[in-house]
């Protein structure tokens, strides 16, 4: 009874979270099986995550980026903040044509603009011009930084339906192709596979934790997913 006892508060600091959202027109791409573009799976996702992290005191933003920045909304927590977050991008009008997705921008202006250390989520399908991997890491250093790529398969796998004319979703380019070709078909997959080999490399310089996301799949069951395995990862 005569030990002095001292009682602690250790108080949870809440998290500030940041979605750093790709709205360019690649994005307007999906899947013809679920008619889910990459954008739809952009905003489910937004939704999920903001709905979890605000249920327990934490606070969300975003910025829109379409090539430029669109719109920055400040982070703030509630129930409101959600919906609203969802509604802009409900009604943010999809560009027809621009020029080639650069995210360097992007990314730059949230070095700046994000001063407080933060969760941020960079959801994209990250078919950009390249010079965004230096402020990304530059990024990773300030803040928690999760890469979430977005991804429908027929970016990856050429299905061989014949003649076809295929169009740049960005620049409006057309190339007339044949995909009963199967060499074409193998330097297509080719290709994405090298795509895909260099952002992995990207990320992992980077030191980001990446979540892939395709049209196709389950988005809770992806989450979850995701979240065990950066949970044992940083055991």
């Amino acid at each position: 009874m005569n030990t002095p006892y001292i009682r602690q508060y250790v108080q949870e600091r809440e998290i500030t979270a940041w979605f750093l959202l790709d709205l360019t027109p690649s994005m307007d791409f999906g899947s013809v099986h679920t008619q889910r573009m990459k954008r739809t799976v952009l905003i489910d996702f937004v939704a999920t995550l903001a709905r979890l992290l605000t249920r327990h005191g934490n606070r969300v933003g975003a910025v829109f980026f379409g090539n430029r920045i669109e719109r920055t909304i400040p982070p703030r927590g509630g129930r409101i903040q959600v919906l609203r977050l969802v509604n802009e991008l409900l009604t943010q009008p999809s560009i027809r044509r621009a020029p080639l997705t650069n995210l360097t921008p992007l990314l730059e202006s949230a070095l700046y603009a994000i001063k407080r250390r933060s969760l941020v989520f960079i959801v994209s399908d990250f078919i950009s011009e390249p010079g965004w991997e230096r402020p990304l890491r530059l990024l990773t250093r300030r803040h928690d930084v999760v890469a979430v790529r977005m991804w429908d398969p027929r970016e990856s796998d050429m299905p061989d339906v014949g003649p076809i004319m295929l169009e740049d979703a960005e620049t409006g380019e057309q190339l007339y192709v044949d995909t009963h070709d199967a060499q074409f078909r193998g330097r297509f997959r080719e290709a994405a596979r090298r795509r895909e080999a260099g952002l992995g490399e990207a990320f992992r310089r980077a030191g980001v934790d990446a979540l892939s996301l395709s049209t196709e799949e389950d988005l809770v069951r992806a989450i979850v997913r995701f979240a065990t395995q950066r949970r044992q990862r940083r055991r």
